[in-house]
This record gives structure tokens, sequence and C-alpha cells, in this order.
């Protein structure tokens, strides 16, 4: 299959609060008042977890059968460890999770052997898992000078 590319388009509004658009769906993310926002939306780090959460589900439904896992219900409980001195410039400490912890919950027959299988199945086929795990090549930005509408 060939690559595909994937957008999204992020614009600042009031304070800190910024909305995401992609293919027409809208995210509100903000940060809690403490953090200088007005708790409006979850805050970037806490969207990441929930878009790992999100991903490993889907993959979990996507593949379920594959596994002969009778998947009744699932859901992923996540926590990250973060320093955010590394955020307000304070130490000199990564800005980013140091750790991550995933909890799957399957509501299922299958055996122990069988969700083990599939457990491990789901964490080297989530795109964003996998993005996390791995270095990306991030590009440098690139910079736009908008000129003000007079």
């Amino acid at each position: 299959m060939a690559i595909t590319k994937v957008q999204t388009k992020t614009v600042l509004k009031e304070k800190v609060l910024v909305e995401a658009e992609t293919r027409g769906h809208k995210v509100i993310i903000d940060e809690p008042v403490a953090l200088g926002g007005t708790d409006q939306g979850m805050n970037p780090v806490e969207l990441l977890l929930s878009a790992l959460g999100a991903c490993q589900s889907i993959v979990a439904r996507t593949y379920a059968k594959k596994f002969e896992i009778d998947l009744q219900s699932f859901w992923v409980e996540l926590e990250g460890e973060i320093d955010l001195d590394g955020f307000f410039g304070k130490s000199d400490v990564r800005p980013g999770f140091q750790t991550i912890n995933t909890v799957f919950h399957i509501e299922t027959n299958a055996s122990q052997e069988k969700v083990e299988a599939f457990k491990e199945y789901i964490e080297a086929h989530c795109p964003v898992g996998d993005t996390i795990a791995n270095s990306v090549n991030l590009a440098s930005a690139k910079v736009v000078i908008e000129n003000p509408i007079k």
C-alpha cells in the first residue's frame, strides 16, 4: 500500500485554547486554569494519551476475529508521567512523557494465551503507539508570515 499523508490544521484562539480541524472534524484543545487555560478541553498530552488508547481500541476491533477473540467489551486505561519543569524551562529534563503505562481491559471468553498474543499484536500494529515508541523524522517548522488585514 502507498504512503498516506495525514493532515490537520490547528488555530490558536483566545489564551491557549486551540481548535484542531481534520477532514471537517473539530476538536478543542486547552489547558487547565492552573496552566493558563480555560479548561474547555483536553490538553495536548491528554489528547496524545487519548489518541493512543483510541488507536489501540481500533486495532483491537479490527483484528479480534483474526485472533478468534469474541471482543464483548474493550477499553484502555492510560497514564503518562511528565515532568513539567521541562516544558517550563526550569530544568534540563525532556518536556515530554517519561513513561506511558497502559492497561487493556478485555471482556472475552478467549484463553489467556490467545489474549496475550492479541495484546502483543495490538501493541505492534498501533500506528500511534509505533510513532511514540520510535523516533520520527520531525522536520523543522516552516514559517509563513501572514500580513494582517487592514
